[in-house]
């Protein structure tokens, strides 16, 4: 019988700023203020590639959409 191995489906921190482009700080602390998708494991911050994918293509979206003008949908009150 064929020895089994298991397949990790995590990345770790190194390896999924690497990924994306991005220094290892840089990914470490945008987990810490829950900027980009992650699992804490312990003292570890893991990843699915799956997820980063999907997050780098809502980024993508986002950042195509229009801007809106400053004070778009307040209401301000007009001094007399």
């Amino acid at each position: 019988m064929p020895e089994q191995t298991a397949v990790s489906v995590t990345i770790n921190a190194k390896e999924a700023a690497q990924y994306i482009g991005i220094s290892y700080w840089l990914i470490l602390d945008m987990a810490k203020k829950c900027i980009i998708p992650c699992i804490h494991a312990g003292d570890r911050v893991l990843f699915r590639k799956e997820t980063l994918e999907l997050w780098m293509q809502n980024q993508e979206t986002q950042s195509m959409q229009p801007e809106k003008p400053a004070g778009y949908g307040t209401i301000r009150r007009v001094k007399a």
